[in-house]
């Protein structure tokens, strides 16, 4: 497989990892983390219509994608990629978490419950994504 197959794997799983986790997380404590993570009513024009949960699911697997190709491009030029890509992801996770605030499907802005579950999801997205293309790199040669 070439590296661009290589990358978009690395997406996938992670993307995966990421959904199956808070789907799992939100069966287990009824926080509506995996409801968030689907969640498109921030945008004006996607929240007027009700999608399936495969195209819920597609919308979120693009954005992995997209990160998965961005941490790879910027895993050479940091000089801690694994740490700085769990931290990256930790950030995203917080500054993705207040459009909760946009629907009232997701949790509340201030449950500090969904909040923590959110965060240890972005920390398990991004070790995850960091422990592929460290594989990869260390496979590939850079």
């Amino acid at each position: 497989m070439d590296k661009v197959g290589r990358i978009l794997l690395v997406g996938l799983i992670s993307g995966l990892g990421l959904n199956y986790y808070f789907k799992f997380i939100e069966w287990l404590t009824g926080d509506k983390v995996y409801t968030l993570l689907l969640n498109v009513d921030y945008f004006p024009i996607l929240k007027n219509y009700t999608f399936p949960e495969w195209i819920e699911i597609s919308f979120h697997m693009v954005v992995s994608f997209a990160l998965a190709f961005i941490y790879a491009w910027l895993w050479n030029r940091w000089n801690k990629p694994f740490l700085y890509t769990v931290l990256t992801a930790l950030l995203i996770g917080l500054i993705i978490y207040p459009t909760t605030g946009f629907s009232d499907r997701t949790p509340e802005v201030t449950d500090l419950s969904a909040l923590a579950w959110w965060q240890t999801g972005h920390l398990l997205y991004g070790w995850l994504v960091a422990w592929l293309l460290q594989r990869l790199y260390t496979k590939t040669g850079g």
